[in-house]
């Protein structure tokens, strides 16, 4: 038995937390969810949560909490503590398996595909919805960047002082869903909104690349044109700017059409950095055309065209 937990830990730690939560999802009984979302509960409160408490939320006799329990840290669901009483805290993994329940239970996943791409902040998988459509699932992971940077940098957050990785990153996922669902509904070319549970969004098929890795397009002025026209739409039609906006998070489609992703950190345009933030997207995508394409826009004409109503 020991050497078979050995071999399962050997190969947990060569996977992402999405990988572990999906390799394991099918394993997961009610009651493992139970205790995952007693856990989840009760690390407001906790650093690591105690196992009477958990006990007592879940409404699980203590015999039965502690074998869930060990249960979950063999799966690589739950981090263990042990100090002056043992405590335990969700990881990547097992917040990753309660949303994934969540939107198994909704209906909106089916089954969960393979990874396409891993950044700072997010890692993004395919997967079926429950009408067979390929879908793209983005797992937000703020907790890869430090707390205080985080605070710093993301609006969302405000001034709370203790904020964890878990809150912070549902906190992303709601703000990005939110931002997705009302873009796209004015016409700007982002991936459909589906759904979003605790720390993740699901949403539309995302097929090409972002528009760094692209060395070359066949009409590169008619690009610009379109990523300028979404921020125009964005701006003037939706009210609000994207604020996080670079070569970064646009991908080019193999049609040559373009999608704009990554949308936490957006802000409405009665910001009192709105203009700022506005200024600084276009700045952004004007110096990568001209470094990349030897494409030059003029700064003032490309605000001047953007903040123009029709």
């Amino acid at each position: 038995m020991r050497s078979l937990l050995c071999d399962l830990a050997v190969v947990l730690l060569s996977m992402s937390s999405a990988d572990i939560a999906a390799r394991v999802f099918l394993q997961l009984e009610p009651e493992d969810i139970r205790v995952l979302t007693a856990i989840e509960l009760d690390m407001s409160r906790h650093r690591y949560v105690p196992e009477d408490d958990v006990s007592g939320l879940s409404g699980l006799a203590a015999k039965q909490v502690d074998h869930r329990l060990r249960r979950l840290h063999d799966f690589g669901l739950v981090y263990r503590w042990s100090g002056r009483y043992t405590g335990y805290a969700l990881n990547m993994a097992g917040y990753d398996s309660l949303a994934m329940n969540a939107l198994v239970k909704a209906g909106v996943l089916e089954a969960f595909g393979k990874s396409l791409g891993v950044g700072k902040e997010s890692d993004v998988f395919d997967a079926l919805s429950s009408g067979g459509e390929k879908v793209a699932v983005k797992f937000h992971r703020l907790g890869r960047t430090s707390f205080r940077q985080t605070r710093r940098l993301r609006g969302y957050v405000g001034d709370r002082r203790h904020i964890s990785w878990l809150y912070q990153s549902r906190l992303a996922a709601e703000k990005e869903f939110e931002a997705l669902k009302l873009v796209y509904s004015c016409g700007v070319s982002v991936p459909g909104p589906i759904g979003q549970n605790r720390h993740v969004v699901v949403m539309a098929m995302i097929e090409g690349d972002e528009i760094y890795r692209v060395s070359d397009v066949s009409d590169a002025e008619e690009v610009l044109d379109e990523i300028l026209l979404n921020v125009r739409k964005t701006y003037v039609d939706a009210g609000v700017i994207h604020a996080d906006l670079s070569d970064f998070n646009v991908i080019l489609e193999r049609d040559d059409h373009v999608l704009v992703i990554d949308w936490p950190q957006f802000v409405r345009v009665d910001h009192p950095n709105a203009e700022m933030l506005l200024k600084r997207d276009l700045q952004n995508v004007l110096r990568f055309f001209r470094r990349r394409f030897k494409v030059r826009r003029d700064l003032q004409n490309a605000l001047d065209y953007v903040k123009k109503k029709p």
